[in-house]
């Protein structure tokens, strides 16, 4: 069967979409009237919206909520819900270490990432890579862009250590939470 509409960008698509409704649901008077009312469920609530803030499709509906809720105790919201996104971004790392590293050792086999490898290390010192891949993935994690971006660039690309990452991602995420829930 001949599709009648093509269009290469599904995910994208789903993304955008995902925005678009989150901001209407947000938007809505009741919505906000129902998340201003939580009270003391807050922090669960801001624990799971952390959660869900690093993941792709439903990191909208996560900003939304940060940007709506009024914690009564301001740090202790910001750690809640760094913990919330600690947590996905460890269950993240733990799955892309054990599932994808045979993928990425063959696309390191590739032309283009052999081209892409052999310019950055000419241009690069091993050390400057890594300080730009860092500071890259925090840019990343403190944003509400997916963590799975910033999972994969530094869990198939560079041998840090679990506590390293768990360390950045608690830190990054306390940076942008605060920035949402100050918005």
């Amino acid at each position: 069967m001949k599709r009648l509409f093509k269009f290469k960008y599904h995910k994208l698509l789903a993304l955008v979409v995902c925005v678009v409704f989150a901001y209407f649901i947000f938007s809505n008077p009741s919505v906000q009237g129902a998340i201003g009312d939580l009270g003391e469920f807050s922090y669960l609530g801001i624990f799971i919206a952390g959660f869900f803030l690093a993941l792709g499709f439903t990191a909208p509906f996560s900003v939304g909520f940060f940007v709506m809720v009024n914690p009564a105790n301001f740090p202790l919201a910001v750690i809640m819900g760094a913990l919330g996104a600690l947590s996905a971004d460890m269950l993240l790392f733990k799955i892309i270490k054990f599932s994808f590293m045979d993928e990425f050792k063959r696309l390191e086999k590739t032309k283009p990432i052999k081209e892409i490898i052999l310019l950055a290390e000419k241009d690069f010192s091993v050390k400057v890579r890594h300080y730009l891949l860092y500071i890259l993935a925090g840019i990343i994690i403190a944003s509400p862009l997916p963590d799975e971006i910033e999972t994969l660039m530094l869990a198939g690309l560079t041998t840090i250590k679990p506590r390293v990452f768990a360390l950045m991602c608690f830190l990054t995420h306390i940076i942008g939470i605060t920035l949402m829930l100050l918005i």
